[in-house]
């Protein structure tokens, strides 16, 4: 028989091999799923252009001759929006890992106490879900972290579009106040024209001073549209991910326009199959199909199994232990099937729903686009020549007395009302081009951190 100290230094050894034994498996890592390979070489290509080893990449050099293009890449690799949305799907990469691996094992340690110590039984314990549920939740994680995704590329795209339309707004701004500028200059030539009729008596006073009251009218309207400048400003300063304490950023002096196609029949279908808000609804469905499997498994018991040793014992004794959960609550199971069924229901119709705003917004923003041009070309075409026609014969009608004065103010005001609508109908067309590239089509722009149309979740790659 083994003596007291001999059983003493066996218990020493046993406890230390039990401690080493759950020191290595610490260092264990379980078996990725291949939805958490793609997702994480996913995130790591995205990552190399967003956060090149974990920082901030370098930003373009701003000024205003540089292209509207490093505007938008310096938004979208600056703004805190996406940067947020990005580790938003970093973070729900990484729990496919944690949902996918087994739970930590259980060192136990027990001991009958009577006068002395009469067993002391360390031992390990390890839980083991039933068949199917591990993987089954790695499938849900994988699906959230796919909807985490586009949840991002719809961040980067509105940042795109936010930029953008700061920027035509403060172009068009200064373009309405080139407008008025030069209304400005026409109604004093007009105010020359009416002292000058009122000095040989053929008006009288009364048309200077309207003229007087348009010009202050004016300089009252391209003050108020300077002043606009500013919120404008700060819109554009706010898209470029710039705090209100950082330095003003410059703006592109030249005009750069949309390129996009407007003729093609397949343009509804295209967004249809690349739009991000659509893609992360269908990511949702996933999602809820996969708890929906999930729920299932709550049918299938779980196990439990654990070796104990009595170390006081001589020689040492063993006890195996084997556990299993009894999935008795049949109530509580069809309530979580039921709950998973009713979730899978409300992702379908949501996705149904967004297909059809979707189809609206498509058709709402190309009669937008067909509209404005339709305006374009009636006002530069037919309308602004024949406006600048009627002020001169105006004009020259007033210096004969032809036509009253009332009747040369109409023509002018008539002229800077076209001149303006042609600007509002620049802004309507180029907004609508934007938001239909940016935010209907999903198209990025060159260089955006995002994953190439062959990559995207949820789609089956290309050799």
């Amino acid at each position: 028989m083994r003596s007291s100290k001999q059983r003493i230094h066996f218990s020493v050894a046993l406890t230390a091999s039990a401690i080493a034994t759950i020191s290595l498996m610490t260092g264990c890592a379980g078996v990725r799923t291949e939805g958490e390979k793609r997702a994480r070489q996913d995130q790591e290509s995205v990552g190399q252009v967003y956060r090149p080893g974990n920082e901030r990449p370098a930003l373009p050099k701003l000024d205003t001759n540089a292209p509207l293009h490093d505007f938008m890449l310096f938004a979208m690799l600056n703004q805190p929006r996406v940067e947020a949305a990005y580790f938003d799907w970093a973070a729900s990469v990484r729990r496919i890992t944690v949902e996918r691996s087994l739970p930590d094992p259980r060192l136990t340690f027990q001991s009958d106490i009577a006068d002395m110590v009469m067993t002391l039984m360390p031992g390990l314990m390890m839980d083991f879900p039933g068949p199917g549920k591990l993987k089954a939740a790695a499938n849900v994680a994988t699906a959230e972290s796919e909807t985490r995704y586009f949840q991002f590329e719809s961040a980067v795209l509105q940042t795109a579009f936010a930029l953008k339309k700061a920027y035509y707004e403060l172009h068009f701004l200064g373009a309405k106040v080139s407008v008025n500028h030069e209304m400005l200059r026409l109604v004093s030539e007009i105010e020359k024209l009416a002292r000058a009729q009122n000095e040989v008596g053929k008006v009288t006073l009364q048309d200077a001073l309207r003229s007087q009251m348009e010009q202050e009218r004016l300089t009252t309207e391209i003050a108020n549209l300077e002043d606009s400048r500013n919120p404008l400003l700060a819109q554009f300063k706010a898209a470029l991910g710039l705090k209100p304490d950082d330095t003003a950023t410059p703006v592109p002096q030249k005009f750069e326009s949309t390129a996009l196609d407007l003729t093609s029949d397949k343009l509804l279908a295209t967004a249809l199959a690349r739009n991000p808000r659509l893609k992360a609804m269908e990511s949702e469905v996933r999602r809820a199909d996969a708890s929906l499997r999930l729920a299932y498994k709550a049918r299938v018991p779980d196990f439990n199994v654990g070796l104990e040793a009595d170390v006081k014992a001589s020689p040492v004794m063993f006890t195996p232990q084997l556990g299993v959960t009894l999935p008795i609550w049949r109530d509580k199971i069809a309530a979580q099937i039921a709950a998973a069924q009713a979730e899978k229901g409300a992702a379908t119709a949501r996705l149904s729903s967004e297909e059809i705003m979707l189809a609206v917004e498509f058709a709402e923003k190309s009669f937008m686009f067909r509209e404005a041009g339709r305006t374009l070309d009636l006002l530069t075409e037919r309308l602004l020549p024949k406006a600048r026609q009627s002020l001169e014969v105006a004009q020259s009608g007033y210096v004969s007395g032809k036509v009253d004065f009332l009747n040369l103010l109409d023509a002018e005001r008539t002229l800077l009302e076209f001149q303006l609508a042609e600007v509002e109908a620049r802004v309507r067309r180029e907004l609508a081009l934007a938001e239909l590239s940016l935010l209907i089509l999903g198209t990025p722009p060159a260089g955006a951190p995002v994953l190439s149309s062959n990559a995207i979740p949820g789609k089956e790659r290309k050799p």
